[in-house]
């Protein structure tokens, strides 16, 4: 029996059993490659960046923007890339920045919780139509007879988009408890290089203001502070003449 006839004998929930199998498989494929050149490549980027800025902040930001297609590259631009910076404003682009750095690495995981939550029930329904075609052909008078053997048929099929709904629902939580797990381990990368990036900053603050590079640096204007408006004062009436 081959995969297209276990597919028809399954019922008319297979169809959307195979496009939730379609949508899950290709975040499974894009995160694993997403995956695959971070983690190749992670540990190389942030050796280089702590390693020259330990001599020179200039050329740590030179590499950390070479490095900008990565996450931990971005992560550890966001406070070289301000003229001037103290040391709160440098942990605040660092903390805004990995938020969102680790918001783009779970994009996909919504998607598989809602297949893993789907598959099994969509298999159990196409289960449930297969057994109530199935007992519809039963006739009484035909009990205990041969002609009972295609319905025992019939309800072998129907349990085939059960076992499908599992299969489909089994895949996509075993690759979303391994992406969580690669979440969760650049929670630690990220803490780790964001500390030792702040230390050496509280050790030897970066000083841009003699250095020049093609590099666009910004100027960061700290909000303004909520309180009462200051407003002007008005003006004073003219001195008529008496």
């Amino acid at each position: 029996m081959d995969i297209l006839d276990l597919f028809y004998k399954g019922g008319p929930a297979m169809w959307p059993l195979l496009v939730l199998s379609i949508l899950s498989l290709s975040v499974i494929f894009e995160r694993l490659w997403f995956w695959l050149r971070i983690l190749t490549q992670e540990k190389q980027i942030v050796d280089r960046i702590l390693d020259a800025a330990q001599d020179n902040w200039q050329a740590a930001a030179d590499i950390a923007k070479q490095a900008s297609h990565q996450p931990v590259g971005r992560f550890l631009y966001a406070p070289l890339r301000f003229a001037k910076t103290d040391v709160e404003t440098f942990r605040l682009a660092l903390e805004a920045t990995a938020e969102d750095e680790l918001a783009g690495m779970r994009r996909g995981e919504k998607l598989l919780e809602a297949v893993i939550a789907l598959a099994p029930l969509l298999g159990l329904l196409g289960t449930v139509l297969g057994l109530i075609q199935s007992l519809r052909s039963i006739r009484i008078g035909d009990l205990g007879t041969e002609s009972t053997a295609g319905v025992t048929t019939g309800i072998g099929e129907s349990l085939i988009s059960t076992a499908t709904g599992l299969i489909v629902a089994i895949i996509s939580l075993a690759f979303y408890r391994l992406f969580q797990s690669f979440v969760v381990n650049q929670v630690k990368v990220f803490r780790k290089a964001g500390n030792e990036m702040e230390l050496l900053y509280r050790q030897s603050p970066p000083d841009f203001s003699n250095i020049t590079s093609p590099i666009v640096r910004e100027n960061f204007t700290p909000p303004r502070k909520p309180g009462k408006t200051r407003l002007p004062e008005p003006p004073e009436p003219p001195n008529l003449p008496n």
